[in-house]
């Protein structure tokens, strides 16, 4: 069995001092992938640059205090990589994959976008670039006889199933038609699947994010942006996925839950 947790931290060194160390000690997860990270390396302490048990890999960004994902995995990767390719986000601290046995697990943070803005056209650009790369991965896996696994903060709801408030937020980034295309495009054109909806196809939800503001969280009004993302041999073998949502708003020590899932490998 391989289990699988994937959540963005909202800023690592504050989700630790909130309850992340106390959760990764616990998980029952072989690999943890972690986004919006917005920690150097070296400005981590010991417990979360290199737990004892874990092997890491840690792709920050060039920008200090933004973005960054990590790997952990309690099996030494064969190979590790950062970035996908394109020179505009090599070290953008946006994508890291670890290849283990079978399996390549690759921690992505996709930019979270704002209509109107740079951001969006950062946003666009990186999708582009991102959808040939996720085809060449794809084969480069099979030919060694590997299943991908692309779990993370995808900022795209891909359907109105994926967000409680969704008619209000039709013009805004993460629900945009041409985001949600796009995403189609990786499961329909690419033959990746979405994990959770092939265990729940009826939805709504279950939801992985909810803002700050005002009651969100309290109201389940939230989005589903964070996936696995795995080719169809593997996501035929998940035998369960859970959203780890905290019992409670003054327990979460992210905006994100954890979503969990397990592999029968």
């Amino acid at each position: 069995m391989l289990t699988v947790s994937t959540v963005n931290v909202n800023g690592l060194r504050a989700a630790a001092k909130k309850g992340f160390t106390e959760w990764l000690a616990t998980t029952p997860a072989d690999v943890v992938a972690c986004q919006e990270v917005r920690a150097e390396p070296d400005s981590l302490t010991a417990e979360l640059r290199e737990p004892s048990g874990w092997h890491t890999v840690h792709a920050p960004s060039a920008t200090k205090g933004r973005n960054g994902v990590s790997l952990y995995s309690r099996v030494e990767p064969e190979s590790v990589r950062i970035g996908f390719g394109e020179a505009e986000f090599e070290d953008s601290g946006r994508y890291a994959e670890m290849w283990l046995p079978g399996v390549v697990v690759a921690s992505l943070y996709l930019p979270s976008g704002d209509v109107g803005t740079p951001r969006q056209d950062e946003k666009e650009r990186f999708m582009a670039a991102f959808l040939p790369y996720l085809e060449t991965l794809r084969d480069k896996a099979a030919s060694e006889n590997r299943e991908v696994l692309v779990c993370g903060d995808w900022n795209i709801a891909h359907t109105e199933l994926d967000l409680k408030n969704w008619k209000t937020n039709r013009k805004n980034s993460g629900f945009l038609p041409e985001e949600r295309a796009w995403l189609s495009r990786v499961f329909d054109e690419l033959g990746y699947v979405d994990v959770q909806r092939r265990l729940d196809p009826e939805g709504p939800g279950p939801y992985t994010w909810w803002s700050y503001r005002g009651r969100a969280f309290d109201n389940d009004s939230g989005w589903r942006i964070d996936y696995h993302v795995a080719t169809p041999g593997l996501a035929e073998r998940c035998t369960s996925m859970v959203v780890e949502r905290a019992a409670s708003y003054d327990a979460r020590w992210s905006d994100h839950a954890p979503l969990t899932a397990t592999y029968d490998v």
